[in-house]
């Protein structure tokens, strides 16, 4: 694959994306899938929230048509186990799913991946390895799903990151890697022109769960073989900086309120820096500052030894404490009825 069958697979899912959202609204609207507008709900009238299946269709026919048979076992069992997980997101967007029924579809998922190659390899043991591929595909997929709180966020932060998996991608020769991220890239801008503030659709469950798994598969099938693994291990971590901050957060958050963590509520990053003063769209414009600042270090990592790359990241992981710490002072509205995890955009229940 060259770089100019990436740029064709990117302007073919953002046009796909672009399309099939309009469609994606009216069905969703005439099938049930909308956020009712309620007391506790901000925006004022129905709105859809069938949007993810815009860019489920985007990433597949751009992927399907234009990417070549290169690593086609792999790119198959990702896009199979990404789908799944949408489906099941799809569902729930529906009519509801027990969080425990989501859980286990995920990891059914994230364990589907293994036997075709796409796993992490760094760890002695392979049963280590295994768990750690499990683990982080479950968390980042419910990162990005957590991060979908407020119009255009998610959709952007994972624009963000499929950017730097492509260029990422591009310098290493990595084509499987390349070829996926560009069509994320795609279908996530062809959507913001849709769910930028003020948003007519959400993409759901059935998106951010679709976008999650993808981005996560693309952190594990990265590779440096000019670095050592206890170096690069750190690239994909910092791309995804920022949904994996927002869900440490939260977690750490409720249960030091003795809240459960799988308990929706406004005290997302976001919805603290909105208490702080700043509009929707300048949190939503800061965060995407923030992404960006991030892959930029993951850039840099690439390049690093270890001692520049250990004293980098340790720097990261002190200014994220000293977040964790600024944003839990900014007071918070009550986080137990899971009615109330909603602002302009956001959809229920995201996390």
């Amino acid at each position: 694959m060259t770089f100019t069958t990436m740029l064709i697979i990117f302007t073919a899912a953002l046009l796909v994306a672009a399309a099939v959202t309009p469609l994606a609204r009216r069905a969703g609207m005439r099938w049930g899938f909308v956020d009712h507008p309620s007391a506790r709900k901000i925006h004022t009238s129905p709105m859809p929230r069938f949007g993810g299946i815009a860019m489920v269709s985007a990433v597949l026919i751009a992927l399907l048509v234009f990417e070549g048979r290169y690593g086609i076992e792999q790119l198959a069992s990702i896009l199979i186990g990404a789908s799944w997980v949408s489906i099941l997101g799809a569902l729930d967007d529906r009519w509801g799913l027990r969080p425990v029924y989501k859980l286990l579809g995920q990891v059914g998922a994230a364990a589907f991946l293994i036997p075709f190659g796409v796993q992490v390899s760094f760890l002695p043991a392979e049963w280590l390895n295994w768990a750690i591929t499990i683990v982080w595909i479950v968390g980042i997929t419910n990162a990005i799903n957590f991060l979908d709180n407020m119009d255009g966020l998610a959709g952007g932060i994972v624009a963000i990151a499929a950017g730097y998996f492509l260029l990422l991608a591009v310098q290493s020769g990595q084509y499987l890697v390349g070829g996926l991220a560009a069509a994320l890239l795609g279908a996530s801008v062809g959507f913001l022109f849709y769910n930028l503030n003020p948003a007519s659709i959400f993409m759901g469950d059935t998106g951010s769960l679709f976008l999650g798994f993808i981005l996560a598969a693309l952190g594990i099938k990265l590779r440096f073989p000019g670095n050592s693994p206890t170096v690069t291990w750190m690239v994909p971590v910092l791309v995804l900086a920022l949904p994996i901050f927002d869900t440490t957060l939260v977690v750490v958050s409720r249960l030091r309120r003795g809240i459960h963590p799988a308990t929706p509520g406004r005290d997302h990053i976001s919805h603290r820096l909105v208490r702080k003063g700043f509009t929707q769209r300048e949190t939503v414009l800061l965060l995407y500052l923030v992404s960006g600042m991030s892959g930029m270090v993951a850039q840099f990592v690439t390049h690093a030894n270890v001692f520049e790359a250990y004293m980098l990241c340790g720097a990261v992981a002190v200014l994220a404490l000293y977040a964790m710490w600024w944003l839990e002072r900014i007071p918070l509205e009550s986080t137990r009825d899971p009615q109330k995890d909603v602002t302009p955009g956001a959809q229920l229940p995201s996390g």
